[in-house]
């Protein structure tokens, strides 16, 4: 990172701010151009890893490309708000991000599946022990991320 005074090293940091993004935008590679999409997440870190979940339908453009690459970056940001100033190059931005890589894969056992969905429905909702049919649990694709490299960066 070039600006070494505004990057967050320490996890408890980093989850501080992964807990008040509500949006990752993932990217995904297509050919030479990069897909970007913006979706609902949640994630865990245990034994020293983060893992993000996500959910989709069972078919589409990232279902292919993930199909294909199992590999995606990663955003998030929270908090932005405009720094103003007297002349326009004095403008800037606040925001805390994260942003990333790893290895993504769908997810096909059922119970890993509730319990990805529980993490997604806590993470968005604040709210547990959601009960899920089998015709919910059929209707939905689950993504488990790996994250492999992650930097973040705090910038008030």
């Amino acid at each position: 990172m070039r600006r070494a005074d505004r990057e967050v090293t320490d996890v408890d940091g980093m989850i501080d701010i992964i807990d008040h993004c509500k949006v990752c935008h993932i990217a995904l590679m297509d050919g030479e151009w990069p897909y970007i999409v913006a979706m609902n997440f949640a994630y865990r870190y245990e034994n020293d890893q983060l893992v993000i979940y996500l959910h989709s339908a069972k078919e589409g453009r990232k279902v292919d490309l993930i199909s294909r690459t199992h590999s995606a970056g990663f955003e998030l940001d929270t908090n932005y708000h405009l720094h103003e100033g007297e002349k326009a190059c004095q403008y800037s931005a606040g925001f805390l991000s994260v942003i990333g890589t790893g290895n993504i894969d769908f997810v096909e056992d059922r119970e890993s599946k509730k319990s990805a969905l529980q993490t997604i429905m806590l993470h968005n909702t604040g709210k547990s022990n959601w009960e899920f049919s089998e015709d919910m649990l059929d209707a939905v694709l689950i993504f488990k991320m790996e994250v492999t490299q992650i930097s973040c960066k705090e910038h008030l």
